[in-house]
C-alpha cells in the first residue's frame, strides 16, 4: 500500500503522468476493483468482557461491518448476558466507522455481548499496472485523514534514515516508475518477520523499525507511513478471517491510486507463503513465488476476509476516554480505563480481560487465499 504511495511520488517527480483534477478524486469512493467469486457466510461473534471487580461502569465498543461493493450485510442482529442492553448505534467522524456502544452499570461477572448477521464477500482483483498509475498534484479535503503523519514517526531518525534510504533508491534507479512499488515492500519483507510474541497490536511503525518483528498491523503501519511520507493517501484496515483460527482478526493496508481508487495489499501474508513454499519440495515453488509477488503488487483481497474498521488513531463515538489506535475486534473500558487487549494467538499470554468467540458458517467451503496454495495456481496475473 505503502509501495503504491512510492509511485505517486515517482510519477510527479518524473512528470510522466497526467495530472488528475480534485473533481474526479473522492476519499469516500467504493472500490473499483474487478469483482470475483463470493461466499454467503452466517457470522455469529461474540466478546465476552471480564470487568474488573467492584467496577462501576464498563463501557463496550464494538464494531459494525458495513456494506460496500466488496461485502453485503444482511439480517443484524445483537444479544447480551446475563443484563439486556440495547446498544447505541453510533459513527465516528475521521474515518466513518461504525460501533455498537454498550454500558452496563455495576457489572457482576462476565458480560457477553453477541452480534449475529449474515455476509456475502466477494474476491476483488485490481490488475494494477505502475505505469498507468497517474499523479495527484492536489488531494481534495476528503483525503486529509489518510495524509496526515504521526508526530512521533516524523520525529524518529530511525524511520527519516529508511525513509531517505528508500528515496535515494528510486532516484538512482532507470525505472521511473516501479522502484518506490519494490522498495518499500522489498524493504518490509527483508528487514521485519512475523511474530505473535513481540508486537504491538496497534499498527506502530516504530515497533516494527525498532523490534523488526510484529503481526499484520505492525507490516501495514510502517507501509503506510512510509507512504504518507511520499504524499500519497493511505490506510490501515482491520477485519476478520473468516474461517477457523484462534485469532481472527487481521489487517491489510490499502493506498489511493489513481486511477484505481483504493487497492488492497497484504505484506505480511505474502511474506509467510512465500517462506512456506520456500522450505517446500515443490518442483514449481519458484514460478508460484513469483505469482505470489505479482498479485501483492498488483492488488488482492480475498473473499475469506470481511473488512470491519478503517483507519487508525481516531476519536470513538461515543467519545472513549481518548483516542484509540486502532480497532480490531472491540474496544473496553472500565471506569475510564482501557482494559488491555488480548493476543490469543500468544501462547504466553494467559490472562484476558476479555476474548472473543466465533463461528463462520459458509455457503461453500471458504480457502484461506494466503494459506491454499491452489488458490494462489488459479491467480491470472496481468503479467
Amino acid at each position: 500500500m505503502r509501495t503504491m504511495l512510492f509511485i505517486f511520488w515517482l510519477i510527479m517527480q518524473s512528470g510522466l503522468s497526467q495530472s488528475l483534477s480534485a473533481q474526479q478524486l473522492d476519499a469516500r469512493a467504493d472500490y473499483r476493483a474487478s469483482i470475483g467469486e463470493k461466499r454467503t457466510v452466517d457470522v455469529d461473534f461474540a466478546a465476552i468482557v471480564t470487568a474488573p471487580y467492584h467496577t462501576k461502569l464498563l463501557k463496550i465498543w464494538m464494531p459494525l461491518p458495513q456494506s460496500d461493493v466488496a461485502q453485503k450485510i444482511a439480517n443484524r442482529t445483537f444479544s447480551t448476558f446475563p443484563d439486556k442492553i440495547k446498544p447505541t448505534i453510533s459513527r465516528e467522524k475521521k474515518y466513518g466507522n461504525q460501533f455498537a456502544y454498550f454500558e452496563i452499570s455495576n457489572p457482576q461477572g462476565a458480560q457477553i455481548i453477541h452480534q449475529k448477521f449474515r455476509v456475502t464477500t466477494s474476491e476483488l482483483t485490481w490488475h494494477l499496472v505502475p505505469n498507468k498509475v497517474r499523479s495527484v498534484s492536489h488531494w481534495p479535503e476528503s483525503f486529509d485523514p489518510y495524509l496526515q503523519q504521526s508526530t512521533e514517526v516524523v520525529q524518529s531518525e530511525q524511520f527519516n534514515k529508511i525513509l531517505n534510504q528508500l528515496q535515494a533508491s528510486s532516484r538512482e534507479s532507470q525505472n521511473q516508475l516501479e522502484p518506490g512499488l519494490y522498495t518499500a515492500m522489498k524493504w518490509i519483507d527483508k528487514h521485519v518477520s512475523y511474530d505473535h510474541i513481540n508486537a504491538s497490536l496497534q499498527a506502530d511503525p516504530l515497533h516494527a523499525i525498532t523490534h523488526r518483528q510484529g503481526h499484520c498491523s505492525d507490516y501495514h503501519g510502517l507501509c503506510s507511513e512510509l507512504g504518507r511520507s511520499l504524499g500519497a493517501p493511505t490506510r490501515v484496515t482491520y477485519g476478520l478471517q473468516l474461517f477457523p483460527k484462534s485469532s481472527p482478526s487481521h489487517c491489510k493496508v490499502e493506498a489511493y491510486l489513481a486511477p484505481y481508487g483504493w487497492v488492497s495489499f497484504d505484506l505480511s501474508e505474502t511474506q509467510k507463503l512465500a517462506l512456506k513454499l520456500e522450505k517446500s519440495n515443490r518442483a514449481d515453488k519458484r514460478e508460484l513465488i513469483k505469482k505470489l509477488q505479482s498479485r501483492l503488487k498488483q492488488g488482492y483481497r480475498e473473499n475469506s476476509w470481511l473488512l470491519v474498521t478503517r483507519g487508525t488513531n481516531y476519536e470513538l463515538a461515543p467519545p472513549a476516554t481518548g483516542p484509540v489506535k486502532v480497532v480490531r475486534t472491540i474496544y473496553a473500558e472500565a471506569d475510564g480505563t482501557p482494559l488491555p487487549e488480548p493476543d490469543p494467538a500468544n501462547i504466553h499470554q494467559k490472562k484476558f480481560a476479555w476474548m472473543t468467540a466465533h463461528k463462520f458458517s459458509s455457503d461453500q467451503p471458504l480457502e484461506a487465499a494466503f494459506k491454499n496454495i491452489e488458490n494462489l495456481m488459479r491467480y491470472s496475473t496481468s503479467e
